[in-house]
């Protein structure tokens, strides 16, 4: 990296811990960059002249006579129409091989949008995915995580939900992602011919996992652009938000920080707002919605991180395996959204919110005829029906891999009733029966 003729160069660093290296030196800004022997790091604390800057790939074999050049700028993104179908690194330069973007430069991490300016969400997210679109449809300016554990393949549902939303740009914020993950994702947009909407930003392991904290803020300066200077509809996918936090976590580990719940940092649910509070409905039509991964430890949602997910976000998507289909499904009973009666019913068919709440309330009686059948007692006729629907409801509408329209999800799920009910058990309004009980 040149140095430019006026920049000062230290050489005097007066304390080295395993993550920072502090020295006294004038004129510095919050969440400037500066390099020490080469090295990449960023001002985190400023008392007076007193400098703290945490050094991305750690302080190993740092001498205190290192040469420490600040760059006079913060973490920073070039924005144009040419960020579309190009991979980045947590630093914003690309790593597909393709030339540097030619754009503004925008400091990334910039305040989140003022309620004043902000429209209430009313445009729908189609997914194609009938356990979201149907039972926790998604509207645009909406912030929502998944909720998986580690063996589910909840990157595969990000690709597909990235292949399949009606979003105008998709971007992609990949943090900790193995190699394989990352060819993955190349691969799927590349040979789905969709690069060209898509923008990512990755860290693989293989990168120092502070660099983490830089993708977030990375791909929404990304997002902004696209919303507020061309008024698209931004997607915006994030995997895996306990990867970011673990690495909240080794960064004030390493500066001595008292740590709160589970080894979290106490700044844990505001450094997760920053993030998620991007989320916006503009009203000239620009939007950025934000869908994360949150993996769980053995199940666990009252862990630090999706219990102070769950109070930021507007509800959440739950994946499971169904031992009956063999399949990984959208748990219609923990999973939530909202913000899903802004536009069941109103941007989709008449039909969908009653054919919802029955599908849910049907797949609930089923869940209780299997208790009674694992407690030895005799089912009824009906049980019989309903776990015989829920089989079907699982496969044909729950299933990550289903990919159908909102209409062709709203008729599935009528036939299934018609299959397994009379009309009078499935609890409609009448003259919806009367419309499409066919």
């Amino acid at each position: 990296m040149a140095t430019k003729a006026f920049q000062k160069i230290y050489t005097k660093i007066t304390a080295i811990t395993k993550a920072t290296c502090s020295l006294k030196a004038e004129g510095v800004g919050n969440d400037e960059l500066a390099t020490i022997n080469g090295r990449l790091a960023q001002v985190v604390k400023i008392m007076g002249n007193d400098i703290t800057l945490q050094v991305f790939e750690g302080t190993e074999g740092i001498p205190t006579n290192a040469e420490v050049i600040f760059l006079g700028k913060a973490p920073s993104l070039k924005v144009s129409d040419q960020l579309a179908g190009r991979f980045f690194n947590a630093f914003g330069n690309p790593i597909d091989g393709g030339p540097e973007i030619e754009g503004i430069e925008v400091e990334i991490g910039g305040p989140s949008v003022n309620p004043v300016r902000r429209k209430q969400p009313s445009e729908l997210i189609s997914t194609g995915i009938a356990g979201i679109d149907l039972n926790n449809t998604l509207v645009s300016g909406q912030k929502i995580p998944f909720f998986a554990d580690p063996d589910q393949p909840y990157n595969q549902v990000m690709a597909n939900v990235a292949l399949r939303a009606k979003a105008d740009k998709i971007i992609l914020g990949g943090m900790g992602l193995t190699n394989d993950d990352y060819l993955y994702f190349k691969n799927v947009f590349n040979n789905a011919g969709v690069l060209d909407r898509i923008v990512s930003f990755v860290n693989t392991t293989e990168n120092p996992p502070v660099e983490r904290l830089l993708i977030p803020d990375m791909a929404l300066t990304a997002a902004e652009f696209f919303a507020v200077e061309k008024n698209e509809k931004v997607l915006v996918l994030l995997t895996d938000m306990t990867s970011y936090a673990d690495a909240l976590a080794i960064v004030s580990n390493r500066m001595d920080q008292i740590p709160s719940k589970d080894s979290m940092p106490g700044s844990l649910y505001s450094d997760l707002a920053k993030i998620y509070e991007k989320a916006v409905q503009f009203p000239a039509g620009g939007s950025i919605t934000i869908i994360a991964v949150t993996t769980l430890s053995g199940g666990d949602i009252t862990h630090a991180i999706p219990d102070n997910t769950g109070y930021i976000t507007e509800g959440q998507l739950f994946l499971r395996r169904d031992s009956d289909v063999g399949k990984v499904i959208v748990d219609p009973f923990r999973s939530l959204s909202r913000l899903k009666q802004l536009v069941a019913g109103k941007k989709t068919r008449e039909d969908h919110p009653q054919v919802m709440n029955a599908a849910v309330r049907l797949y609930a009686d089923a869940a209780n005829a299997k208790t009674k059948l694992e407690n030895g007692f005799d089912l009824t006729n009906y049980d019989e029906r309903a776990l015989a629907f829920a089989k079907d409801y699982s496969e044909q509408l729950l299933a990550i891999d289903v990919n159908i329209d909102n209409t062709q999800m709203l008729d599935v799920a009528w036939s299934l009733f018609k299959t397994h009910f009379k009309p009078e058990e499935v609890n409609i309004k009448q003259n919806l029966i009367d419309k499409y009980w066919k």
